[in-house]
């Protein structure tokens, strides 16, 4: 219960975390306010970031989706195993 407790603190520590005024000027107006440092310095960073996030989404969707239910059909595969613990 504590690491649940200690990960949801962290996650909320890093949704309200915003940028300071020096970092905040030099963003574009997309992103002002909400990231550190120097910002995109072109097109193609923001492609990246997006083209890494949808990645990262993908990653989480099909993960719990097979940790919930896994598509072996055999009652003694390591899925079904780590899905029944309590």
């Amino acid at each position: 219960m504590k690491k649940i407790i200690l990960f949801f603190i962290a996650v909320l520590n890093a949704v309200f975390t915003f940028a300071c005024p020096v970092c905040e000027r030099q963003q574009p107006k997309l992103l002002r306010g909400i990231t550190h440092g120097a910002g995109p310095q072109g097109e193609w960073d923001y492609v990246i970031v997006c083209t890494m996030v949808a990645i990262t989404i993908l990653t989480l969707f099909f993960s719990v989706k097979w940790l919930i239910k896994p598509g072996e059909r055999s009652s003694q595969h390591i899925k079904h195993f780590i899905s029944n613990m309590e």
